[in-house]
């Protein structure tokens, strides 16, 4: 199978990017054993128990694996119109469940490619035993920034990313260049100084990053974060915000990514059956509800101490 009717078919399914990396284990993995090592990953057990050496080969996932088909689905929306204290809800989370939209494309996917050649395939979809942004990197879709963040030099860094490992032997593309240059504008920028150096450059130590607190980490989130946290509840897109790359980046059509706005006040007084009719459909739920009244009391407190 030819690698372009596969970028013509991904493009039919809904997604942006589309390539092609070899299944051959990535050289991240050591880079990944090591920030896991460091205790970066933080109380993200999924990413530091046995599923963690899983990730050294994808074959661990399919035994008959030969390629890793990478796509990139753009997520990038206006924001809706807002009001002052409504609460920071990053990008991502606004609309459907993308694991949910992600998939169902996939599927599509691999049902207009197995007409036309049938193969062995798994669909991975963010919660896969899999280095996501190395095979897509390898797969020619983007550089990873200095935040971490799969960077598409037309297209920015507003992408879900999704794969279909398979047993197909294709031409595999060749990763771009690194294209940050000296710029740190993620690195100045980030409030809590996630962003730390590493040994090889820059990497993101989950413990200080907003995204971390707001939506993984349970229970309290130490007081000395809570200023930086500002009023953000799930989610931060600063790094991303100030990325030069995304200055030009292009928005979405696709309804599925659409979300409103709720104050913060508003958030504060949910009640769990208010919450899950709210926010059951879309990432949010993942933060539940106790971690969302949680945060909600930080980001008043922080918007309060302001006034």
């Amino acid at each position: 199978m030819r690698a372009e009717t596969i970028r013509e078919i991904a493009n039919e399914c809904g997604f942006e990017l589309a390539g092609i990396a070899s299944a051959h284990p990535s050289a991240d993995f050591e880079r990944y054993r090591e920030w896991v090592a460091d205790g970066m990953a933080g109380e993200m057990r999924y990413l530091t128990d046995r599923r963690a050496e899983v990730r050294g080969d994808v074959r661990n996932l399919l035994p008959s694996a030969r390629s890793v088909i990478c796509v990139g689905k753009l997520y990038n929306t206006p924001d809706p119109p807002q009001q002052p204290g409504d609460a920071k809800i990053s990008r991502y989370a606004r609309g459907q469940d993308y694991h949910v939209v992600m998939r169902r494309a996939l599927e599509e996917m691999v049902a207009r490619l197995t007409a036309i050649e049938p193969f062995e395939w798994k669909i991975c979809v963010d919660t896969a035993p899999l280095l996501e942004r190395s095979f897509a990197r390898a797969a020619g879709l983007g550089w990873i920034g200095r935040n971490t963040c799969l960077i598409n030099e037309p297209l920015g860094s507003w992408f879900f990313l999704g794969e279909i490992v398979t047993s197909l032997q294709l031409d595999a593309a060749a990763p771009p260049p690194d294209r940050c240059g000296s710029c740190t504008r993620c690195i100045d920028a980030c409030p809590t100084q996630a962003i730390v150096p590493s040994l090889e450059g820059w990497q993101v130590d989950s413990r200080l990053c907003i995204s971390y607190l707001t939506i993984e980490l349970r229970g309290p989130i130490p007081e000395e974060l809570h200023a930086g946290m500002g009023e953000h509840v799930f989610g931060c897109d600063i790094c991303q915000d100030v990325c030069p790359w995304n200055a030009r980046a292009p928005f979405t059509a696709d309804p599925d990514f659409a979300g409103t706005t709720i104050s913060l006040e508003a958030l504060a007084q949910l009640t769990p059956e208010e919450f899950r009719v709210r926010f059951g459909h879309t990432p949010v739920a993942r933060a539940k509800h106790p971690g969302i009244l949680r945060n909600a009391a930080v980001a008043l407190a922080n918007r309060d101490s302001h006034r």
